[in-house]
């Protein structure tokens, strides 16, 4: 049947990222809309009233807003290369998991810069915390996903834009003495060349430093 996929996101935004990743992934050929925040356009807010945030994704001019929710809706819909586990269990644990990235650690990540002396001591120390959870998920695994990328590892591709992050600023807080295993998967996936396509290019990496510091929290999901 013919698909039209048209995918609203921003080039900074690691929400978007991701569904341009899982796409890629998929092999699912789509319509890019850039979107300036400041600026958005009409057929964003058409088609995510509700929060008027990237990404949307619009899959023959039926919306679907917010990352995680389009991942899963593409691996339903398209069922190559699939994303989520067949286990139920697995499959409520991903879930789980990408749950508390997203409720958990990205909330805390967001902190760092908004903190000094004690209090940014401990949240380096609540980070550190949520980092080795995260840590002990990838125990005698390549992937979160297991042997190969799946959902999970999409949405902790969050992880290598504060390797990245911390390589830019100097404020480092995954070293590889304390998360060896997330490193090793850091490296593994950076040796994607669709993993590469999804991240901001090198010369945009100081902007999207700045853009992140002054970024309104509700600018995607």
């Amino acid at each position: 049947m013919g698909e039209e996929v048209t995918f609203h996101g921003m080039w900074a935004s690691p929400f978007s990222r991701r569904v341009e990743l899982a796409l890629k992934l998929k092999a699912i050929p789509y319509q890019y809309i850039e979107e300036d925040l400041s600026n958005k356009t009409p057929s964003l807010l058409r088609y995510n009233p509700v929060h008027k945030k990237v990404p949307v994704l619009v899959h023959n001019d039926k919306p679907v807003a917010e990352s995680m929710v389009i991942i899963e809706y593409m691996d339903e819909t398209w069922e190559n290369n699939p994303f989520l586990p067949r286990d139920p269990y697995e499959r409520a644990m991903a879930r789980f998991y990408a749950k508390f990235i997203d409720d958990k650690l990205l909330p805390t990540l967001a902190k760092l810069g908004q903190t000094a002396g004690k209090e940014k001591e401990e949240t380096i120390e609540e980070i550190h915390e949520q980092l080795k959870v995260l840590e002990d998920e990838l125990k005698g695994k390549q992937f979160f996903g297991g042997q190969r990328i799946g959902f999970l590892d999409v949405v902790a591709m969050i992880l290598v834009w504060l390797h990245l992050a911390g390589s830019i600023t100097g404020q480092k807080v995954l070293s590889t003495e304390k998360f060896p295993l997330i490193y090793e998967w850091i490296e593994r996936v950076m040796k994607m060349e669709v993993v590469n396509e999804c991240l901001i290019p090198e010369k945009k990496r100081q902007d999207w430093i700045q853009l992140a510091q002054k970024a309104p929290k509700s600018a995607s999901n």
